[in-house]
């Protein structure tokens, strides 16, 4: 006999379910009451993205203690599919920060003021928020592809446009070879053990339960990671992300950068140091993802230096960032994974706030070239401050968010033994800062003929970018109060 659901089940998706009322609402705000204004299904979104947001939160200050709805040991529901855990709620707060950011963002783009564009966003941030709280292989998968055919769908939604046409069938392709490879993976897992639950498949192989399946387990490792490392876009899966950030919508391309991003390495960090796969990363397997670590930011670095698109530009730094952001995995300490989350979380409102001057001037000038961004400053004194936080923030220059993201990973490096990969680190960082501050030369000390056109900035923009901003600051001021949080969320990848 099936368990009864009880509400502490429900609760565990509430906001999941938050975000499919969100999604009916807007549908039924759009049929029903056909707005004057396209522009207010955007902002209906982000209101909805807001609600759901102070739900999850109000849920946490509730619950947290001494309820066990999200203690550790007590924390696996829907028949050990879920797990409501503090790793769950702050990679929650990251994707509903995206969308909240991303809606607002939209609303000054003509060509994405459409029901579809908004449905496919939510639709997508619930398929992220599953990914994060997956403890099943199954639910991994339906979480994975939920998210992946609405991006898919986003990344090719200018239909009229080559080069988003182009961007969406190249993530259609790439994204559904990577993720056969990986569901043949997770296939041979369930062949050895019999499970599809990752903590238990983990239980399966610790100690010498393995002896006589390694070769057959190191082989499901290769093939689970190339459907993480697609999504993360991980040296060598990254050839999807130029063509893609450069074609899809810009709103989408941050929302992309950032939510995608932080949803695979919430599986990534879950399955690879909690659950199934930790024997098989503890062990030889660990050079290759140090390996692929060192790759991912010497390729994403001295890549970008040779851009002149600033999406392309932003997607070498994103792989880039990845390659940072792995650095706390292969650490296998608590630190090294709080310092992953940290530095995700971050990331969030850094390249959104990025991408969201890029449209407000891309559609000013009908471009993304980094040229377009000369004189920056003379025409909107706004979006030059922004775009100077953004990039100092990636860049890990004091006092922005990105600072103490690096810091906090070079640290759990350094204090796991490995100097080595943190003085790498380093090195790329300062290599970054090299296009990061090319940014910021063309924004304050290049002129351009438009000089006194000024380029207008919506309130909603406005609000969204002002946000992305506050939290850059904030987070680079006050890290210690985040950091303890994400720290504490990653005590539940070493405990079962």
């Amino acid at each position: 006999m099936s368990p009864n659901i009880t509400m502490s089940w429900v609760l565990a998706l509430a906001p999941e379910i938050g975000l499919l009322v969100v999604l009916f609402c807007v549908l039924i705000f759009d049929k029903l009451f056909k707005p004057s204004s396209p522009r207010q299904v955007g902002l209906f979104t982000a209101w909805g993205g807001v609600a759901v947001l102070a739900l999850t939160i109000v849920l946490y200050w509730l619950f947290s203690e001494p309820d066990p709805l999200w203690t550790l040991s007590e924390s696996a529901f829907w028949g050990g599919m879920i797990r409501n855990d503090l790793v769950t709620l702050v990679f929650r707060l990251m994707f509903l920060s995206a969308l909240i950011l991303t809606a607002l963002l939209s609303m000054d783009v003509p060509r994405l003021q459409k029901i579809e564009y908004y449905a496919l966003l939510i639709t997508a941030t619930i398929g992220f928020s599953l990914m994060a709280a997956s403890t099943d292989l199954i639910m991994i998968y339906v979480a994975l592809e939920t998210a992946s055919i609405s991006s898919y769908l986003l990344a090719g939604f200018y239909s009229g446009e080559g080069r988003s046409s182009e961007a969406g069938m190249k993530y259609f392709v790439y994204g559904a070879f990577t993720t056969a490879v990986m569901l043949y993976g997770m296939s041979l897992l369930y062949g050895i053990t019999g499970q599809t639950n990752i903590y238990v498949i983990g239980s399966v192989f610790s100690g010498e339960q393995t002896a006589g399946v390694e070769p057959l387990l190191l082989l499901a490792a290769v093939l689970v990671v190339v459907g993480f490392a697609f999504k993360t876009s991980i040296v060598p899966y990254h050839f999807w992300a130029p063509d893609v950030y450069e074609g899809a919508p810009t709103p989408f391309t941050g929302f992309l950068s950032t939510a995608s991003k932080a949803a695979g390495f919430a599986v990534f960090l879950r399955v690879f140091l909690a659950g199934a796969l930790g024997p098989v990363v503890q062990g030889e397997w660990w050079a290759m993802l140090v390996a692929m670590c060192i790759i991912t930011m010497l390729l994403g670095n001295f890549v970008a230096i040779y851009q002149t698109n600033i999406k392309r530009l932003l997607a070498y730094s994103s792989i880039a960032q990845a390659g940072y952001a792995l650095i706390g995995l292969v650490t296998l300490t608590q630190d090294g994974s709080g310092a992953t989350l940290f530095y995700l979380l971050m990331y969030v409102f850094t390249n959104i706030a990025a991408f969201g001057v890029i449209i407000l001037v891309s559609n000013a000038t009908g471009a993304d070239e980094i040229k377009d961004l000369n004189g920056l400053n003379r025409r909107s004194p706004f979006l030059a401050l922004v775009m100077l936080f953004a990039v100092l923030s990636l860049g890990g220059i004091p006092p922005t968010a990105g600072f103490f993201g690096k810091f906090f990973l070079f640290k759990a490096a350094v204090d796991a033994g490995l100097w080595w990969l943190a003085a790498v680190g380093i090195l790329m960082a300062f290599v970054g800062l090299y296009y990061y501050l090319s940014i910021i030369k063309v924004m304050y000390l290049y002129r351009s003929e438009q000089d006194d056109v000024a380029i207008p900035v919506s309130r909603a923009a406005q609000v969204g970018l002002a946000i992305a901003v506050a939290f850059i600051i904030y987070l680079g001021v006050s890290a210690g109060s985040a950091f303890d949080l994400t720290r504490d969320a990653a005590a539940a990848f070493f405990s079962g």
